[in-house]
């Protein structure tokens, strides 16, 4: 227990060190706050995005999805390479816009896209609803990972208890340094969390050290393992791909992720920063699955797979290893809720209360910030509590991902084309997003009448011919389509040093 304890405190301690290294000594400003001036490179941008995108609960609820069904939680890895593949493609527009126009958040283009304040607000609540069960399973794991390190000792209450104390502690920073202080720990907590992961997973798969699992076990697993919903059992021929079409439609919809883009120093820097997520996360995240589906032969992961990855080290090397374990969990799950709780509180100021008020200063947007974040937490920590002992944490995750998709039609169309309205934007959002809510609150995990497609599948589809409809009856003055031909014009120059004055939306 001791020692467990010990290494997240060393851990934590040099969070700690790095954020006092790194802090402005001048007051910063919103737009300092939101997109840390614009500044960063492609590793920092890479590092950012991955430890936005692989929350602590990846060692729990998908490791325990890979140990408990097998190669099913390999589809984790399709749909995140294919999404960021969408950042790089997107990439261009979006930056410049943001450079050129002072965005701050992923409402503010669409606001400004569709020079609406409607459509701003409207996204930016679907932005921070759906993002609450991210940061309530990134609880859930911080309570594990203390109940392991306690060795048993510590309540589930104290654990989380613990938990919520560490992360607020840590938010100090988060809500003074705003999003300079997310990227700059990043680096080190990504570091951590999935390279040290990956080789951990690499020694364990070779056998070394008697490790309780290697490459050999994966020839021996059984036939069950190696089946995939739909291919047989209750689940029908569209559950998978509807996992898949979701996070990969939903990957660029998430506010943190999209965040990214506007942090870094250019377009190129966005690029580069893409090609190393997909090398930094395929490698991490097919390694975590191996192990996780070799785990399947052990008894005791095969009893409880959402502890699998603590139960499997814990016997590869006794406590120091274990502790590594909980350490590597610890800085996944720091870095996947510092960002999530920053992004939200950004938004809530931005772009809902910003919305509403539009002569708040940046020292008061800031103010409105820094108070959503403390709310938005301790709100997560109640939910996390009383949904800790809940089976299958992983439909959490693809719960938010019914909401977060019906960001996905004004987002992508309005970066690529030039045509829909502003009624037709919040039209298709609102109706998606209601028929989403709806249907995966009768059908949490899938609707079996339809073949096993998803509820956000259904609203996504009704999201999109609403958007066509609406705003072909509509239709654009010739203001608008002059304004938004400007934009679209506006796209293909690099932006001059000073952005452009705030787009004012209706």
């Amino acid at each position: 227990m001791i020692t467990m304890l010990s290494m997240l405190a060393v851990f934590y301690g040099i969070v700690i060190v790095i954020l006092y290294a790194t802090q402005q000594r001048s007051q910063p400003s919103f737009d300092e706050y939101a997109v840390g001036g614009r500044s960063y490179g492609p590793w920092y941008v890479a590092m950012s995005y991955v430890n936005s995108w692989w929350p602590g609960s990846t060692f729990i609820a998908f490791f325990g999805l890979a140990a408990g069904a097998g190669v099913f939680g390999l589809y984790g890895l399709a749909y995140s390479t294919l999404g960021v593949t969408f950042m790089y493609l997107m990439a261009t527009r979006a930056w410049r816009w943001g450079a050129r126009f002072d965005l701050r958040t992923q409402p503010d283009l669409l606001g400004m896209r569709f020079g609406s304040t409607g459509v701003k607000l409207v996204a930016s609540v679907i932005g921070v609803v759906s993002m609450f069960p991210w940061v309530v399973l990134g609880m859930q794991a911080l309570g594990s990972l203390f109940e392991i390190a306690s060795d048993g000792a510590w309540s589930l209450t104290a654990c989380l208890l613990v938990g919520l104390a560490v992360i607020v502690v840590r938010q100090f920073w988060t809500v003074k340094m705003g999003m300079r202080g997310l990227v700059m720990t990043d680096m080190f907590q990504g570091v951590v969390a999935y390279v040290v992961a990956a080789v951990v997973c690499v020694l364990m798969l070779t056998g070394a050290g008697g490790s309780p699992i290697s490459f050999s076990d994966l020839s021996r697993v059984g036939q069950e393992v190696l089946q995939v919903p739909g291919d047989g059992g209750a689940y029908g021929p569209w559950y998978l791909f509807s996992l898949i079409f979701t996070g990969v439609v939903g990957s660029l919809c998430w506010p943190t992720s999209f965040q990214r883009i506007y942090t870094a120093s250019s377009v190129r820097s966005v690029k580069a920063g893409t090609v190393r997520t997909i090398l930094i996360s395929g490698v991490f995240y097919t390694l975590l699955m191996l192990v996780g589906i070799a785990g399947t032969r052990v008894a005791a992961v095969a009893a409880d797979p959402q502890n699998g990855w603590f139960t499997l080290l814990g016997e590869f090397g006794g406590t120091w290893v274990l502790g590594l374990a909980v350490t590597v969990v610890f800085a996944a799950s720091m870095g996947h809720i510092d960002g999530a709780v920053q992004v939200c509180g950004l938004q809530i100021a931005n772009d809902i209360v910003g919305s509403a008020r539009k002569d708040l200063s940046d020292r008061q947007l800031t103010a409105v910030a820094k108070g959503s974040m403390v709310a938005f937490m301790a709100l997560a920590g109640v939910v996390a509590y009383l949904t800790f002992s809940m089976d299958r944490l992983q439909l959490l995750a693809q719960v938010s991902y019914q909401g977060i998709v019906q960001l996905a039609v004004p987002l992508f169309l309005g970066i690529f084309w030039r045509g829909g309205t502003k009624q037709g934007a919040i039209a298709g959002m609102v109706s998606g997003f209601v028929v989403a809510a709806g249907l995966t609150g009768l059908y949490p995990d899938d609707i079996r009448v339809l073949g096993s497609i998803t509820g956000g599948i259904v609203g996504v589809t009704l999201n999109l011919v609403v958007f066509l409809v609406v705003s072909a009856v509509t239709g654009r003055s010739p203001e608008e389509r002059a304004r938004v031909d400007a934009l679209f014009e506006a796209a293909r120059r690099r932006p001059v040093r000073t952005p452009a004055p705030r787009v004012p939306v209706a």
